[in-house]
């Protein structure tokens, strides 16, 4: 059972009849292929997402499945929300390879209902602004919930089968009984009409309750009268909400690194941040950070939940206290505060990005120079593969950098932004690199395009580095051709053409050369032009060996061995990819290794040495299995039973592995 929730509140009051009726509707529901949907709506602050939680909690042992999470301002991109990427996430957390994800919109709904459709789970979806964002969400099962929170109702939601409820401020006497579980403090009881003064200023939100009951209980020896007085001061004069003094003041409070921290976090690229990102934020060391946190969740300005004793948690800055915090930003901000605190926490992912994209993919070539480490922000603890003389443990290392680099994907593609907007080219240039590692793990995301088309813009406004604007260019064309857009993809690999006289006569210039020649070999063979992909594939091999770069070399043998088995001429091909496979397994690439393997033995399989094939497969697959890679898995026993189907006597083989190859993309969605 996967359950996506953090830490229950330690204080929830009312919304009984909120709770009653949403149970209730769960124990009425009958629907078949589609879910109940309840509808949670009511303006920030009200408590919905904690009701949202607290509400799978309590419906959890009728979901053996669990419960999924998502929230939609997670994945906008300047407002604009991309449903693929969810969808990518929730198959992900359903147990989908992110290799076996489907590429195309529509099919990743009918893989994402496959997954959902004898479900029985439940979904909660934060922060939708639209209907027509939650329904490609909805799992295609009657035994299935989604709960969603929302500013405003959703109209038109599957023409009723929502459960609407809209959420109203709490009224006096639970708004008393949340500030007394706060406080706690014989204060209250002694002077109610204080109380009700502070029930009032709070406007019945429980996210203004938890601010003011830990400001109260951080004043213990103040009579509340004073407290009260102090609330309401000067700001009644100038029409100030009753909110925003309550916050205001609790922020008066704050030590000053507890006060810069909170009016810097509305700046943080991507919608939530960790320790480490908010201690580059910052810029005051890591300690000073950490202590700024705590005080700022003794505040109630921050929930602390999601990372306590996690090694991965994010953090967010509630909606309506980003809001004031952004307000305090622009009136009470330096001159530069934010523009030095935001290019310090840009600079301190780029190095994080690139020391993620090392460690996940291993050395390549970069045209970007490499961060040095920001001062004040220690590094991720990410560990370099390399340095460990255990498999398990070299792979584990690689796979935790693969993860960092999904996990922080939005704020990447948020820095890119930002670079580009601030005229960072350099930085601009550098993210892209590592985005190209995370792209090739997850391709077909829309954003990528958009990040690769920034860096090719910085890249040319910069207009003195031949290097980035070659390798901008053939990042750009890749994901291009992927999508169909074959023109497109030919034009930006014209103007790397256009760009490559400009290089100079190293090594890395080189391999820059022999890039781009390979990237016109892999457009033609997405055209099915196998003569041209051929002979692009052999020059950028001669190109290689020119520069005595033995992977070059090793990776275009396998690229020309694969051409020549689509032209048919199996010797050649025979040769090339023998060739091929020797060179990945002294060089110890792995992947490689597996690749080229799979490869050859599907050439073997044509020219009818059949014992040599099945070995190689075999060794193939024994590498899928050890990367845990359920695509390479399928692929190779779909071509085993092939094999299999022409081998007499070989029948309940080519079974097996119709029904291994089989098993493999049911438990993914694709069957």
């Amino acid at each position: 059972m996967r359950v996506e929730l953090p830490p229950e509140p330690v204080h929830f009051v009312n919304r009984h009849e909120e709770r009653r009726r949403a149970v209730r509707a769960v124990e009425e529901w009958r629907g078949r292929s589609r879910p109940l949907v309840v509808a949670l709506s009511g303006p920030a602050g009200l408590g919905k997402t904690e009701l949202a939680r607290l509400l799978a909690r309590t419906l959890l042992d009728r979901f053996p499945e669990g419960v999924l999470s998502v929230d939609l301002d997670d994945f906008r991109l300047d407002g604009v929300l991309d449903p693929g990427d969810v969808l990518a996430q929730l198959l992900g957390s359903l147990g989908v390879e992110s290799q076996l994800v489907e590429t195309q919109f529509k099919a990743r709904c009918r893989q994402y209902w496959n997954k959902t459709a004898d479900a029985r789970l439940v979904l909660i979806v934060d922060s939708a602004r639209y209907a027509s964002e939650v329904v490609p969400l909805l799992p295609a099962s009657g035994g299935s919930v989604v709960i969603v929170a929302s500013h405003g109702p959703l109209y038109d939601l599957e023409d009723g089968a929502a459960l609407d409820l809209s959420l109203p401020p709490l009224e006096a006497p639970a708004a008393t009984e949340l500030l007394s579980l706060i406080v706690r403090d014989p204060r209250l009881a002694a002077d109610p009409e204080s109380v009700r003064a502070l029930v009032r200023l709070c406007d019945g939100l429980p996210a203004a309750l938890h601010v003011a009951g830990r400001w109260v209980r951080a004043h213990r020896l103040r009579p509340l009268p004073r407290l009260i007085s102090a609330l309401q001061g000067e700001w009644e004069k100038d029409g100030v909400p009753g909110v925003e003094r309550v916050w205001d003041t609790v922020c008066g409070g704050l030590s000053r690194p507890a006060g810069l921290l909170y009016r810097l976090l509305p700046h943080h690229p991507g919608a939530t941040f960790t320790p480490d990102s908010a201690t580059a934020l910052l810029g005051l060391g890591q300690e000073a950070c950490q202590e700024a946190l705590e005080e700022l969740d003794r505040a109630g300005l921050l929930d602390l939940r999601a990372v306590a004793g996690a090694e991965e948690g994010r953090i967010r800055l509630p909606g309506p206290l980003r809001a004031h915090a952004l307000r305090r930003s622009r009136r009470a901000a330096e001159d530069g505060e934010v523009a030095a605190a935001q290019t310090r926490v840009l600079r301190w992912l780029v190095r994080q990005a690139q020391r993620a994209d090392r460690f996940s993919a291993g050395r390549r070539l970069i045209v970007a120079e490499v961060f040095d480490p920001v001062p004040g922000a220690p590094d991720v603890p990410l560990e370099d593969p390399q340095e460990a003389t255990d498999d398990a443990v070299r792979a584990e290392r690689a796979e935790r950098a693969s993860r960092w680099l999904h996990e922080e994907r939005h704020a990447l593609f948020a820095c890119v932004r930002l670079a580009y907007g601030r005229g960072m080219d350099a930085e601009a240039v550098a993210l892209s690199e590592p985005v190209w590692t995370y792209a090739l793990d997850h391709p077909h995301q829309s954003d990528v395009v958009q990040v690769f088309r920034l860096a090719v813009a910085a890249a040319v406004r910069h207009g003195q580095n031949a290097a980035w604007l070659v390798r901008m260019r053939c990042q750009l064309a890749r994901p291009l051709w992927e999508a169909g857009e074959l023109d497109d993809a030919e034009r930006e690999l014209a103007a790397a053409d256009a760009a490559v006289g400009l290089l100079g006569d190293g090594k890395s210039d080189g391999k820059l050369r022999a890039s781009v020649i390979e990237s016109w070999g892999m457009l033609a063979g997405a055209r099915g032009e196998w003569r041209a992909a051929a002979d692009a594939f052999a020059r950028s091999r001669e190109l290689h060996l020119a520069i005595s770069n033995p992977y070059g070399v090793m990776l275009q043998t396998y690229r020309t061995g694969e051409a020549r088995a689509e032209l048919g001429e199996l010797e050649t091909a025979h040769r090339l990819l023998s060739e091929a496979h020797e060179a990945a397994m002294t060089l110890q690439r792995e992947r490689m290794t597996g690749r080229t393997a799979f490869a050859l033995a599907g050439v073997l399989r044509r020219l009818g040495r059949t014992d040599e094939a099945r070995r190689l497969y075999e060794q193939s697959l024994q590498g899928a299995r050890k990367r845990r890679s359920g695509f390479d898995q399928a692929r190779i026993h779909d071509a085993m039973a092939r094999l299999e189907e022409g081998v007499e006597g070989r029948d309940a083989a080519a079974g097996e592995h119709r029904a291994a190859a089989h098993a493999i993309r049911r438990r993914n969605g694709l069957a």
